[in-house]
């Protein structure tokens, strides 16, 4: 049942998150597919191998960019209208907000924590989409290319 849960809520808000930033309406669906793709894949790690909150926002983003590509070609369209909406599960959001509070708070040691972590999973993710973009690269010089 929590795998259905994710999965909805995962779609849910990516398709949200692309009605406001303007995505084309044919683009919606595949757009909540790319963020579906991504969160499954981080939850799906964290839930069975506990690799850590780096490795998996990094296996999710690399699954977004992926799929982003694949789609964006297939509906001949740019990328980015699949990878902005598709981030939006893997955002740290929560611990921004722990961030922000605690500097707030004036509990400077648990914001610095915080900041660290929600720079770490923002660099994950920029780490995993230049592995997409690579994996991407390398496949369209070897497999597209050759025929």
């Amino acid at each position: 049942m929590e795998i259905l849960i994710q999965a909805s809520f995962s779609y849910l808000a990516t398709v949200a998150f692309a009605i406001i930033i303007n995505v084309p309406r044919r683009n919606l669906n595949l757009a909540g597919w790319t963020g579906l793709i991504g969160w499954m894949t981080y939850w799906g790690l964290m839930v069975t191998v506990h690799p850590g909150r780096m490795l998996a926002n990094l296996l999710g983003a690399l699954a977004i960019g992926l799929a982003a590509m694949w789609f964006a070609r297939w509906q001949k369209t740019p990328v980015i209208l699949f990878t902005i909406p598709g981030l939006v599960p893997l955002v740290p959001g929560a611990t921004a907000y722990q961030a922000v509070r605690a500097l707030v708070l004036g509990e400077r040691a648990d914001a610095g924590m915080y900041f660290v972590r929600v720079v770490l999973v923002a660099g994950a993710i920029a780490v995993g989409f230049m592995l997409a973009q690579l994996v991407a690269e390398l496949m369209y010089r070897t497999v597209w290319r050759a025929r």
